[in-house]
């Protein structure tokens, strides 16, 4: 039996839809004993201009005790948490994703606190992936390397980017391409120790950060996440879509002492990586 957040107080008032990957970034849409419809054209409740969303695409139900989410027949679904919705309750938490945009469901505890929490969530994580930005990632790069120069310890930096993605979405479609990301993000940050830092890039480009590491270990590692990807086919609808990256290490020397170095070292070895013959790691 699936688990169903209880609403406090008035039907749906503590609920609400937030935005955390798509075009309106932050917005959220409070639930207040209603149905809520969604879709592209205007008229529905909660409008996503988006050729990835259909006319009149999902609707949210607030009932005595849950709410629910329904999809009307889209062209291209609605899911949660990577399920197809069909009356699907929603907890707190869940993850919706409609076209090409994603809402997180928040109704628990105090809704302005969750929601302003959710906001700087936006700030340090990556929507899709639900992994750390460019952003964090730069900060956070930033103080380890100062760290690593200042103590005389090893860092390491591996960028790698998914082969051929273009033909995964000219192939697949663009909500192939996201599910790759996803998949792949979510294999790796799996192997990821509490010190260590994985983040988007930007586009189908991430990067690992590695303290406390060597060249000959992050090369190792690197490996090990070449090989985790390239066998482990990404599943999308009922077809296996192959993925593979290429990777590059950048380590910290004499030569390298600040984070633009530190990224361009690391940059440099993943287009060499790729001009090899992709599916390889260079370092």
């Amino acid at each position: 039996m699936t688990k169903v957040s209880k609403l406090e107080g008035l039907r749906g008032e503590s609920a609400c839809l937030v935005q955390i990957y798509g075009k309106q970034l932050g917005r959220r849409w409070e639930l207040r004993g209603r149905s809520l419809t969604i879709g592209r054209e205007e008229g529905n409740d909660l409008v996503i201009e988006s050729d990835a969303v259909s006319r009149r695409h999902a609707r949210v139900d607030v009932l005595e005790d849950e709410v629910t989410i329904s999809d009307l027949g889209s062209t291209n679904g609605t899911y949660v948490n990577e399920t197809p919705a069909k009356a699907t309750p929603l907890n707190h938490g869940d993850l919706v994703k409609i076209g090409d945009t994603i809402f997180k469901f928040l109704a628990e505890g105090n809704l302005e606190s969750a929601y302003h929490e959710e906001i700087y969530r936006l700030t340090i994580v990556d929507g899709l992936t639900e992994i750390h930005n460019k952003r964090y990632m730069l900060e956070y790069l930033d103080r380890e390397l100062a760290r690593c120069l200042r103590y005389g310890r090893p860092l390491a930096l591996v960028m790698f980017d998914l082969d051929h993605f273009k033909k995964v979405n000219d192939t697949f479609g663009h909500f192939a391409g996201d599910t790759v990301l996803r998949a792949v993000s979510t294999s790796v940050r799996d192997r990821i120790r509490r010190e260590e830092l994985f983040a988007r890039y930007g586009g189908e480009e991430f990067a690992i950060v590695l303290p406390e590491t060597p060249r000959d270990a992050a090369l190792l590692f690197a490996e090990k996440v070449r090989l985790l990807v390239a066998e482990k086919p990404v599943a999308f609808e009922s077809q296996q879509i192959a993925v593979t990256v290429s990777l590059g290490v950048g380590t910290i020397s004499p030569a390298v002492k600040t984070v633009p170095e530190l990224i361009e070292a690391a940059d440099k070895n993943l287009y060499k990586a790729k001009n090899q013959g992709r599916n390889r790691v260079v370092g």
